[in-house]
C-alpha cells in the first residue's frame, strides 16, 4: 500500500467511471445504499460482522430487484445486471481494493471509530471512508485516524431507494475533493445530493426541529388538542401529516432521543427545546403506532378518528372586520361575502355586530386591547393560510359563547369544517411555519448549507409542501419577521428570536434564498 497514491484531488472526476464500493452493515440502510449503487453501475461489496448477514442481504436484494422488474419498474436486463454487481464478503480485508467504503453500522461513536481505524489499515490511501451517520459528528468519527481528510458524511434517508436525497457532510478535516466525489456519486445513484457542514442534525434533521417542537409547545399551552393541531396544519398549511401523526409514525423511542440530542448538542438552544410530555409518554411506553398507542390510539393498524364538531345554527346579524392588517381585511371580507354575510362597513363596529380580527403574529386579546374592541363579541380568523379546506377561529378568554357560536355557524355554513382554538399569539399555522422558516434561515446564516440546498433537502427529506426559505418568501419575509417578533415580545421566550438572515432580508426586501456574493 505504500506505493499507492494518497492524492485525493482526482476523486471527483473518478465518480462517474468504474468504481468498487463497499458497504459495511447490511441492515435496512446498508442494503438500500447497496441497491441504488448497483443499479447505478457500481460494483458493490457488502460486509456485515454478523455471520451470514451480508449473504442474506444480497439474496434479499436479488429478490427485490426481481420484484421491481416484475412490476415493470426495471427491465429484466437491468435487474440482472445490478444483481451481478452485488457480492457478499466475509472479511474486512476483502475491501482492500475499494474506491469508497460506506459505513452503515449501529449509531454508536465508539463502534464507528473502531471500524474506521481497522479500515484505515486495510484500504488504499486514496480510498474514501464515508459514514452514513444521522446524528454523530463526522469530525469525531474521523478523530485519531492517520488520514482524517478522507472521511466524510454520506447521510441517506430511509427507505434509501425512495428518499431521493443524500447529505454529503464535510468534517473539519475533510478534503473538499472527498465531498465533491460523494456529491457526484450521490447524483450518479439518482439522488439529489446536497453539501452540509458537520453540525448536529446536518440539514434535514436540523431543519425538522421546528415542526414537532412548536406543535408540542402549542399543545402544552392548551391552545388546541393534538388532533386539532394536526388537522389545522394539514388542511391550511398543506403538510402531508400532522406533527402528532408524524411523531406516532416515527415513534417516540426514536424521535424523542433525537430531540434531546440536538437540543443538548447545541448547548440548550431554546429553538430546539423539547417538551416534558414526550419524555413522559416514552416512559409510559406510549411511543406511537407500533405500540398501538401514542398521541392517537391504533386498532389493527388503523388510527382512531375524531368527529368534527357540529356547526351551530347561530348566525350573526352583521359582521365587522378590522382593517388593522389591510391584506387580512381583504381576504376575510372576500370569504365572508362568499358566505353571504351582511357586512358592517363602519369605521367602528355597531353594537350588534360580530367583530372579526385577523391577527398577524398577535393574539385576539392584544387585538382587542390595541383596537379598543369589545372582547365579548370579538373572534380571530386565520387568513394567512388556506381557508378552502378548513377555517381556524380563535377566541379570547372574554369571547362570549354566543359570539363563538355565531362565528362558527357562519364560517361553516358552506360545509367547510371550522376549528375553534384558544387564544394564541400567532394562532397555530403561523407559529409553526414561522418557526420552521426561522430555523432554516439560521442554517443559512451559519453557512451549514447553501440556501437552495436547504430547501431541496427539506422538501425531499421531510416532505414539506414548500422549501422553508421559499415558503418564507411566499408569505413575505417581513410577515414572518413580524410573527416572530410578536411571539418573542408576548412570551419573552428566546426560542422566537428572529435569525439575522431573516431580519436583514426582510428589511432589505430580499428573497430568503438570496446569498451574499
Amino acid at each position: 500500500m505504500q506505493n499507492q497514491s494518497s492524492d485525493l484531488s482526482s476523486l471527483p472526476a473518478r465518480a462517474g467511471g468504474a468504481l468498487r464500493l463497499a458497504v459495511v452493515g447490511s441492515g435496512v440502510m446498508g442494503s438500500g445504499i447497496a441497491q441504488i449503487a448497483a443499479l447505478a453501475g457500481v460494483d458493490v461489496l457488502l460486509h456485515d460482522a454478523r455471520d451470514g448477514a451480508a449473504a442474506q442481504a444480497v439474496e434479499r436484494l436479488g429478490q427485490t430487484l426481481e420484484a421491481l422488474a416484475g412490476k415493470g419498474k426495471l427491465t429484466q436486463e437491468a435487474a440482472q445486471a445490478a444483481r451481478a454487481r452485488l457480492t457478499a464478503v466475509q472479511a474486512l480485508a476483502d475491501l482492500k481494493d475499494c474506491d469508497v467504503v460506506v459505513e452503515a453500522i449501529v449509531e454508536n461513536l465508539d463502534a464507528k471509530r473502531a471500524l474506521f481505524r481497522e479500515l484505515e489499515s486495510l484500504v488504499r490511501p486514496d480510498c474514501v471512508l464515508a459514514t452514513n451517520t444521522s446524528s454523530l459528528s463526522v469530525t469525531a468519527i474521523a478523530a485519531g485516524l492517520q488520514r482524517p481528510q478522507r472521511v466524510a458524511g454520506f447521510h441517506f434517508f430511509n427507505p434509501v431507494p425512495l428518499m431521493k436525497i443524500v447529505e454529503a457532510v464535510d468534517g473539519l478535516l475533510t478534503d473538499p475533493a472527498v465531498t465533491e466525489f460523494l456529491l457526484a456519486l450521490g447524483r450518479r445513484c439518482g439522488h439529489t445530493a446536497v453539501r452540509a457542514k458537520d453540525t448536529p442534525g446536518f440539514i434535514v434533521n436540523h431543519a425538522g426541529r421546528g415542526y414537532g417542537t412548536e406543535a408540542l409547545r402549542l399543545l402544552a399551552e392548551g391552545v388546541a388538542e393534538f388532533h386539532q393541531i394536526d388537522r389545522i396544519l394539514r388542511d391550511t398549511a398543506g403538510f402531508k401529516l400532522g406533527p402528532f401523526e408524524l411523531l406516532d409514525l416515527t415513534a417516540l423511542d426514536v424521535s424523542h432521543p433525537v430531540m434531546e440530542s440536538i437540543y443538548h448538542q447545541y448547548y440548550e438552544e431554546p429553538r430546539f427545546r423539547p417538551q416534558p410530555l414526550t419524555r413522559q409518554m416514552l416512559a409510559a411506553g406510549l411511543v406511537g403506532r407500533k405500540a398501538g398507542r401514542g398521541f392517537y390510539r391504533y386498532a389493527d393498524g388503523k388510527q382512531e378518528s375524531f368527529d368534527e364538531p357540529a356547526a351551530p345554527a347561530a348566525r350573526p346579524a352583521r359582521v365587522w372586520v378590522s382593517k388593522a392588517w389591510p391584506a387580512g381585511y381583504e381576504r376575510a371580507v372576500a370569504l365572508l361575502r362568499a358566505l353571504g354575510a351582511i357586512l358592517d362597513e363602519g369605521d367602528r363596529p355597531a353594537g350588534d355586530s360580530l367583530c372579526i380580527v385577523t391577527p398577524l403574529g398577535l393574539d385576539v386579546t392584544t387585538c382587542c386591547v390595541r383596537q379598543g374592541l369589545d372582547p365579548a363579541r370579538t373572534v380571530g380568523l386565520d387568513v394567512l393560510f388556506d381557508t378552502r379546506r378548513r377555517r381556524v377561529v380563535a377566541t379570547s378568554p372574554a369571547t362570549s359563547p354566543a359570539a363563538r357560536a355565531e362565528a362558527h355557524g357562519l364560517l361553516a355554513s358552506d360545509g367547510t369544517p371550522v376549528s375553534i382554538i384558544r387564544d394564541s399569539t400567532g394562532l397555530v399555522a403561523a407559529r409553526v411555519v414561522a418557526t420552521i422558516v426561522n430555523i432554516a434561515s439560521e442554517i443559512a446564516q451559519q453557512r451549514i448549507a447553501a440556501p437552495a440546498d436547504i430547501d431541496r433537502a427539506v422538501t425531499l427529506g421531510l416532505g414539506y409542501p414548500h422549501g422553508p426559505l421559499a415558503w418564507g418568501d411566499q408569505l413575505g419575509a417581513a410577515t414572518v419577521l413580524q410573527v416572530l417578533e410578536e411571539l418573542q415580545a408576548s412570551t419573552g421566550d428566546p426560542r422566537y428570536r428572529p435569525s439575522p438572515w431573516l431580519r436583514r432580508r426582510a428589511q432589505l426586501g430580499l428573497s430568503l434564498l438570496t446569498d451574499e456574493a
